[in-house]
């Protein structure tokens, strides 16, 4: 299992909308970064799991977990004019854009910031949400990262 951080602005699709979605489930679809979508393509896997991000708000934060139930197939946002996602470029023959499909594991007991985030770089390293400049949507993150995460949801922030 390979563990991953999956950023939504908090006003185009919510934790809330997750847990309102039928199953729980939803396509992490409208990815429009190719390095991002090369991750959702070739590397998000069934079984991995994620951390749901929140951005775009005045305290972005870590805000659950999900589970990836299919792995990439092509974003069908892209082939449809009336999507903010359509790309003319993209055919059923030669998908340009890819998704996968997630299911919320669970809410995290309290959110966590990216600021407090920050206040742990010393203990994440290499962490890719805290790189200067780093707007991708699909992160990885590793084993010994996610468990950081996982623990400062227990703690308070110091």
């Amino acid at each position: 299992m390979a563990y991953w951080l999956l950023k939504s602005e908090v006003t185009a699709f919510s934790f809330a909308d997750l847990e309102a979605s039928p199953q729980q489930t939803t396509a992490w679809e409208g990815v429009r970064n190719y390095q991002a979508r090369n991750f959702l393509r070739d590397a998000l896997r069934q079984g991995d799991q994620a951390f749901f991000y929140h951005s775009g708000m005045l305290k972005p934060a870590i805000v659950g977990i999900v589970e990836v139930v299919r792995e990439g197939y092509p974003d069908e946002t892209a082939f449809d004019p009336a999507s903010p996602y359509y790309d003319p470029t993209s055919t059923w023959q030669q998908p340009r854009w890819h998704r996968v499909d997630v299911r919320l594991v669970r809410r995290m007991r309290r959110p966590i910031t990216l600021t407090e985030l920050k206040h742990h770089q010393a203990v994440l390293g290499d962490f890719a949400l805290l790189r200067r400049g780093n707007r991708l949507s699909v992160l990885p993150v590793t084993e010994a990262q996610w468990a950081v995460v996982v623990g400062l949801e227990i703690s308070s922030m110091p």
